[in-house]
């Protein structure tokens, strides 16, 4: 186990009905004015965007409404929001949504107060050091954002997709969870959710570091959780232990606790980053493309983590471990297609013929000549990593 630091100052308000503490909450971050960051429709046609409103001026906040945020948010929303939260002397953030709403609203955080840029801070040209105060109400579940310091944006004009990562001046100050609010989720969005986080927790799961018995073991814990109660809440949209479950997890997966003490990977969220910039997909099902083919080239390369995940998570029991290793892709395949019913290659994905050279010199030319913590990959690596996204899933067994 490596040395780390682990800080998480973002409060969480879970369970039923918590959103009509939103108003007390941002007054306790010290705010004046809020700009509240959402979608389109539904915060607006389910009354969730009217009660929080209510909830703000009943303690004497005034509010800015910022709509349209659509998955994967671009840089032009966000220098609009900027523009907009300087002319009206806003002095915080509130997202109402899931992570592609509360990555645009850190977006604006770090925007706003900074003297140039924002996107120097996703180019690597500065560094975030000063930030409005973020809160959260999470409507949907899956990319963690309402607990991480970290915020996805794709800039328009050259079809950059950039992970910001910060240790905790972007981490919300407050996260309002009720899995009542999942309940009107269509299938597709959970499952897309629930894709998202077991990625979170495979991306820190994959490490070199040995002897992390502890964070292997949340790890497995986690992703078993997930597997157990994604069927429940796909069959019966309503149960609420189930979407509870299932919320937790997911932001547990992606606020740092599993990753203490250990390197951890990201290849496979840098690869979908590609595919989803150039070809407008959504993140998770993205991703349910990618992680199997990044498992499966994993399983004849270092197969050894892959069939402990296999073994302790889906109950392989091959005695080897290449062979554990690929009974592992074949059962994490098999749950991504029989239960979330997420595809599982390019052409599933509804991506006839990617551009496979396009990929793999955008990937690099971002994240460099060898990518990746568990394994070092290669522009070949990847090539062939996206071509087996090609293939029938049976293929590589």
């Amino acid at each position: 186990m490596d040395n780390f630091t682990f800080y998480s100052p973002t409060l969480y308000e879970f369970g039923r009905g918590a959103e009509e503490k939103t108003g007390m909450l941002t007054f306790l971050m010290g705010v004046n004015k809020v700009m509240i960051v959402f979608g389109k429709k539904y915060v607006k046609a389910n009354g969730l965007l009217d009660r929080i409103e209510t909830s703000l001026s009943t303690i004497g906040i005034e509010y800015v409404e910022f709509g349209g945020i659509e998955a994967n948010p671009t840089d032009d929303k966000v220098y609009e929001a900027i523009n907009l939260a300087r002319n009206k002397h806003v002095d915080g953030l509130l997202a109402i949504g899931g992570g592609s709403v509360i990555d645009t609203a850190k977006a604006i955080a770090a925007g706003v107060p900074y003297d140039g840029d924002f996107w120097d801070f996703f180019s690597g040209k500065s560094v975030v050091k000063n930030a409005l105060p973020v809160g959260v109400v999470l409507t949907i579940p899956g990319a963690g954002s309402e607990g991480s310091g970290n915020a996805v944006i794709t800039k328009r004009e050259t079809l950059q997709k950039i992970s910001l990562r910060t240790d905790s001046i972007l981490k919300p100050r407050f996260a309002i969870v009720d899995p009542e609010l999942t309940f009107t989720l269509s299938a597709y969005q959970t499952a897309c959710g629930i894709v998202d986080m077991m990625s979170h927790i495979m991306e820190r799961y994959f490490s070199p570091t040995s002897r992390v018995e502890v964070s292997d073991r949340l790890a497995e814990g986690l992703l078993m959780a997930l597997v157990n109660e994604a069927p429940k809440a796909l069959t019966d949209p309503t149960d609420y232990q189930a979407r509870a479950n299932i919320e937790w997890a997911g932001t547990l997966a992606h606020n740092g606790l599993v990753g203490c003490g250990r390197r951890e990977d990201w290849v496979s969220h840098f690869m979908e980053h590609e595919i989803s910039a150039v070809y407008g997909v959504t993140h998770g099902a993205g991703l349910a493309v990618v992680i199997p083919a990044w498992m499966a080239f994993m399983a004849h390369h270092k197969p050894s983590k892959v069939a402990q995940l296999g073994r302790r998570v889906f109950g392989v029991d091959a005695p080897d471990d290449r062979s554990a290793a690929i009974e592992a892709v074949a059962s994490l395949r098999a749950f991504f297609s029989a239960v979330l019913r997420m595809p599982l290659t390019f052409k599933a994905l509804g991506i006839a013929e990617p551009d496979i050279d396009l990929l793999v010199r955008k990937l690099h030319e971002d994240k460099g000549e060898t990518i990746g913590g568990y394994y070092r990959l290669t522009a070949k690596d990847t090539r062939q990593i996206y071509e087996l996204m090609l293939a029938d899933p049976a293929s590589d067994r």
